[in-house]
């Protein structure tokens, strides 16, 4: 049976250095940072202080009270990124049949702002002081839910929850439902927001975290030899599939096609990556067969690249394993390097990264790259953003618990 071809209409984000996906990519390109100390609580008892902040989002100038009120900071990051992201398609949803319109979204946490508030009031109020909406606010399916009923959409309604592999598990599921035929349209990436005070210190005492004393916008230095660990950050990508008819019948702009997603288990460790990256490498190959494309076609990958020391090693030995000859030909970078590790929602980030590198003809920069590890001997696209025309790329997530997911994309060609 043919597969169903899906193509990109619509994107929207809500990142550490940009609302919108214009703003954030003018900014990713130019090299700017928005990892900074953190102001979203007091962090004087902390040992980790920065993070990627979206400082300048402000829930109340997009989401009513009342609603915004019921809803956690990451299902409200999620809704905001959707918003664009639809308007962006130019779906006329009054036209459209809602029952084949669904929703797929990946968080890694979910809502952690709400747990914490509640176990607080909990303890020092006591339980009939909890709040009612406590249980809708923190499920990680809140940000699907939120999402189908703002727009109305009753197709499939769902969520993934594999760490920092999420948003790319939730578009490799998206991917697989329209190729069926189950739905022809989904509203899918991910969100979060664990930049909290449990978050932050949990992530540090795991020593996950970079602690290194340099300004805040140096901190994650993705591949190179000083990174001690990644930046906590918070945000959303969302991203319109759809399947090729649907959008070319109703005159939709396509920003690229969905070429093929590969996902694979380390069975290895629940934190730490297997040092060859062979788990990671697999789901490359999955992706690479799912798109049949083959290694030496990939011109651009937007990596994991996450400022770990045994990550970004595990990444390009994975690389290195699938593309042999051919790594040392194609360009790498990471957009952590500028906003922070946004664990559940970074893989519709990224993915909205590399959709944006083919539009504009241009590879983001890994910043604060300044002195390679020897083991990390790739071209990462060090500092400076790289003109460069591309048709065929991927992006890279792993996360906590062995998961790994690769997204192929390709330059639309009817």
């Amino acid at each position: 049976m043919l597969k169903r071809r899906v193509v990109i209409t619509g994107m929207g984000v809500v990142t550490p250095i940009g609302e919108t996906v214009d703003l954030f990519w003018d900014r990713l390109i130019d090299g700017r940072s928005g990892v900074r100390n953190v102001t979203l609580f007091d962090t004087t008892k902390f040992d980790v202080k920065i993070g990627g902040e979206c400082t300048d989002f402000d829930c109340n100038a997009h989401i009513d009270k009342k609603l915004s009120k019921r809803m956690d900071r990451y299902a409200q990051l999620a809704l905001v990124a959707a918003r664009e992201a639809v308007a962006h398609s130019g779906l006329d949803l009054s036209t459209e049949n809602l029952d084949r319109i669904g929703v797929i979204t990946g968080t890694g946490i979910g809502g952690l702002w709400e747990l914490e508030t509640q176990k607080e009031r909990l303890m020092t109020k006591g339980p009939r002081r909890v709040s009612a909406f406590t249980i809708p606010k923190l499920m990680v399916n809140a940000a699907s839910g939120n999402i189908s009923i703002e727009f109305g959409m009753r197709g499939l309604a769902n969520a993934v929850g594999t760490a920092c592999a999420s948003a790319t598990d939730a578009m490799g599921a998206a991917l697989a439902q329209i190729r069926i035929g189950t739905i022809d349209v989904v509203v899918t990436g991910g969100s979060e927001a664990a930049l909290s005070p449990l978050g932050l210190a949990s992530f540090a005492a795991m020593k996950a975290l970079s602690s290194r004393d340099v300004p805040p916008e140096q901190a994650s230095s993705p591949f190179d030899r000083g990174r001690d660990g990644f930046v906590l950050g918070e945000g959303a990508g969302i991203l319109v599939f759809e399947e090729l008819e649907h959008a070319k019948k109703r005159g939709a702009r396509i920003f690229a096609e969905v070429a093929g997603y590969g996902a694979s288990s380390d069975g290895n460790h629940i934190t730490q990556p297997q040092e060859d990256g062979r788990g990671a490498a697999a789901a490359v190959r999955y992706a690479l067969a799912d798109a049949e494309v083959n290694p030496d076609q990939v011109e651009y990958i937007n990596a994991h690249g996450t400022s770990t020391p045994l990550g970004d090693r595990a990444e390009t030995r994975a690389v290195k394993s699938v593309f042999g000859a051919h790594a040392y030909k194609l360009a790498m970078s990471s957009t952590k390097s500028s906003i922070g590790h946004l664990l559940g929602a970074s893989g519709g980030v990224e993915l909205i990264s590399t959709v944006m590198a083919f539009l504009h003809g241009v590879l983001p920069p890994t910043i604060n790259l300044e002195h390679p590890d020897d083991e990390c001997d790739l071209d990462y696209v060090p500092k400076t953003a790289r003109d460069a025309k591309i048709d065929v790329a991927m992006s890279n997530s792993f996360g906590f618990g062995g998961h790994n997911a690769c997204m192929m994309v390709g330059r639309f060609e009817d």
